[in-house]
């Protein structure tokens, strides 16, 4: 689209919703977040194609005064924690579908190294997870339970170590965004191959079906969620190497708070990932049809909040604000 016709679009909306922060004493607050969400949509896309122009200026101005109005001065709902959840991260998390696949594709492509290097080198696995850890997993599988290692220890216990070991690599793989992608990206690609290795060890050993059918009752999550984690490094990196039209420390700024902002959303997905892995993992022996059902859940969950929901999400705003838009 054109600037000209991009402009002549959304002006009216612009000059309202400008009025509105500048004017709304009487305004409803969750009126202006969501005139905000739709404002901050319409920069990344001047970001994007606008770049450097008069339109993406006045922007950035009108995003700066609307982000001192409603979060600096706005009360806190009761709700905000339900709504963060529920409505402000979905519609927030939308722009970085993009970056979700690149990292997506790091972390496959990692996956598939690993895979091949364990099918090519036996003494790979060893390598990548310990002699000690291949060891108490091959004599799992001489007793006929590949997956026994999941037995260890007491529910809770398992429970909370996990969860907390999940949550710990979920803040590296973010943290390490300091340093640009490119820490992010070694993460995500150390992660990968340490899973493709682990999955083609039972491969090998014949054991395939047995062994996943486990693993991936909490694997589906955290796997997943690491992925997303690892999308929240990027976003912060990316920043750094990308300031566009801001300055590299306000993009670093900006960058650092949306990342951590995808981050927390993972702790909820972790807790249940931990759960499952610390309470129901163990139970090797459960029908197949039991674990494949919640494994399809797990994988429906992951795939329904950080893709369909967004998207669909927005879209019911862009309805709504076309809506009012035609009102006279």
């Amino acid at each position: 689209m054109r600037e000209a016709a991009f402009v002549r679009q959304n002006k009216e909306k612009w000059i309202a919703f400008e009025k509105a922060i500048t004017l709304g004493r009487n305004t409803n607050p969750d009126e202006l977040a969501n005139g905000y969400i739709q404002l901050t949509n319409d920069l990344a896309y001047a970001q994007t194609y606008y770049a450097e122009s008069k339109t993406l200026l006045y922007l950035n101005e009108l995003a700066a005064q609307a982000h001192q109005k409603i979060y600096k001065n706005k009360k806190e709902n009761r709700n905000r924690i339900v709504d963060f959840w529920r409505t402000e991260f979905p519609l927030f998390f939308k722009q970085y579908h993009p970056t979700l696949a690149i990292a997506f594709i790091i972390f496959a492509v990692a996956s598939a190294i690993g895979a091949l290097s364990a099918l090519n080198d036996p003494t790979f696995v060893r390598l990548i997870l310990g002699d000690a850890y291949v060891n108490e997993t091959l004599n799992n599988i001489a007793n006929g339970d590949p997956a026994a290692i999941y037995k260890g220890g007491s529910e809770i216990g398992s429970f909370l170590g996990i969860t907390i070991n999940n949550i710990r690599v979920a803040f590296l793989a973010f943290s390490f965004g300091v340093i640009t992608s490119i820490g992010t990206a070694y993460i995500l690609f150390s992660n990968g191959v340490m899973l493709g290795a682990f999955i083609t060890f039972f491969y090998t050993k014949g054991v395939f079906f047995e062994a996943n059918k486990q693993i991936w009752l909490h694997g589906t999550i955290e796997i997943s969620v690491i992925i997303i984690a690892g999308c929240a490094g990027l976003i912060m990196g990316n920043s750094i190497l990308f300031p566009k039209t801001y300055s590299r420390r306000v993009s670093f700024m900006k960058g650092a708070k949306d990342g951590l902002k995808v981050v927390v959303s993972t702790i909820p997905f972790f807790i249940l990932a931990g759960f499952i892995e610390g309470f129901i993992t163990r139970y090797t022996n459960m029908p197949n049809w039991l674990a494949i059902l919640i494994i399809g859940a797990s994988l429906f969950l992951i795939v329904f909040y950080y893709l369909i929901y967004p998207i669909t999400l927005n879209k019911k705003y862009e309805r709504q604000l076309h809506s009012s838009a035609g009102k006279p």
